[in-house]
């Protein structure tokens, strides 16, 4: 990875959390946190997650459902302004992830760092952030992701990533302008619904690399440590329902089972419902229930 990269990787990485530390303390001793705040750390966090879940992973990345170009490059910018790297970038790094998934060549598992706890802990570190700031070229683009490039409207998405970035952030700071009448209430707006969006936007992602992994139940036999982890499903809008989603990559839905929530799916549903989406990936019970690992009495 260029020293470029690496850079831009530090300071995207590092600065919302630096910045959400400093809102926090503001927020508790002044007046920095407003109601208009929170709803617009929610409603940004929603929709540019849903072009993360959605777009960069079950569409781009796994081809759980087919769509218009335009709606394509469309989930593309608006996954692009989450800040978690180019869309064609993003999804090689996961095609190689599920490739090699907890074996050599996969570029953030947390097993093979070490024995006892300090492997344990080096493994999720690196697993949850510090893979980002690896020499190593994580995915060959040309090998991973060749169907993107062969794609216009994606590489030009790709290719004007930061610009996505900064929309995301213009967006927060115009609603909130438009909420609280003010350039003040915009500002305050830019670092909830911008660097706190991204902060938390962030470690949701990360958490699926690192404790899903980890820590959590295994219901169907997989080959690897994936993991399901019931709590951390609302916040990542359904990702963390990761075994079953390594033991069928292709699903639209990752909550396999009524009570497993799974937001992104109900996109994807209400999508083909109006049109929108068609060919969506829906895995036989048959094969679901073949795949189960029998759970002890």
């Amino acid at each position: 990875m260029p020293v470029l990269e690496r850079t831009a990787s530090a300071v995207v990485t590092a600065a919302p959390p630096i910045m959400v530390a400093v809102g926090m303390w503001f927020g508790w001793t002044g007046d920095l946190l407003g109601w208009q705040d929170l709803l617009i750390l929610a409603l940004t966090y929603m929709v540019i997650g849903t072009g993360v879940t959605v777009g960069f992973h079950r569409l781009l990345t796994h081809r759980s459902f087919k769509c218009s170009p335009l709606l394509r490059a469309a989930f593309a910018a608006l996954g692009s302004a989450a800040a978690e790297g180019p869309v064609i970038d993003w999804v090689a790094t996961h095609r190689r992830h599920h490739q090699f998934s907890d074996a050599d060549g996969d570029p953030h598992s947390p097993h093979g760092h070490g024995s006892g706890w300090r492997g344990a802990v080096a493994g999720l570190v690196h697993a949850h952030v510090g893979w980002v700031f690896s020499e190593m070229e994580v995915a060959d683009e040309q090998r991973y992701a060749k169907d993107l490039l062969a794609d216009p409207l994606l590489r030009f998405v790709d290719q004007t990533f930061v610009l996505w970035v900064i929309a995301g952030l213009a967006a927060a700071f115009g609603l909130g302008v438009a909420l609280t009448g003010s350039v003040a209430g915009g500002l305050t707006a830019l670092l909830w619904g911008g660097a706190a969006r991204i902060f938390f936007m962030h470690h949701a992602t990360f958490s699926i690399n690192s404790l899903c992994h980890f820590f959590g139940k295994q219901a169907y036999a997989t080959g690897d440590e994936s993991r399901n982890l019931a709590w951390l499903a609302i916040p990542t809008w359904g990702e963390a329902w990761h075994n079953n989603h390594h033991a069928f990559p292709t699903s639209y839905r990752h909550g396999l089972r009524r009570w497993q929530i799974d937001p992104a799916a109900g996109v994807i549903r209400l999508l083909e419902m109006v049109g929108l989406a068609w060919d969506v990936v829906r895995v036989d019970e048959r094969r679901i229930e073949g795949k189960a690992v029998p759970q002890s009495a």
